[in-house]
């Protein structure tokens, strides 16, 4: 399995880092783990497709909204929210892994 090539835009990792406390450098370990769950984001956009990367990081949950760009993971927002936590438990409580 080839491993996995992230990006993401310098500028909004500093927003993110201001408003939610997560680095995009620190996001990228929530698709590292093995129960993570990915779900198509249907709401934020109609240019491109979007997805959640709900995965377990430094002991809590952490919701990872992306898109793919020529086989990229290029990472647009990142934070601990408690609906991506009840997201994540959910599905693996059904033993739906991904």
């Amino acid at each position: 399995m080839a491993k996995a090539r992230f990006d993401w835009d310098p500028d909004k990792d500093t927003e993110n880092q201001g408003k939610h406390g997560v680095s995009f450098s620190r996001a990228q370990y929530a698709f590292a783990d093995p129960q993570r769950v990915i779900a198509k984001d249907e709401t934020h956009s109609q240019t491109e497709e979007r997805f959640y990367c709900f995965g377990e990081v430094d002991g809590g949950v952490l919701t990872v909204r992306f898109t793919y760009r020529a086989s990229v993971i290029r990472i647009i927002g990142a934070g601990y929210w408690r609906k991506g936590k009840a997201i994540y438990e959910r599905e693996n409580e059904q033993g739906e892994f991904r």
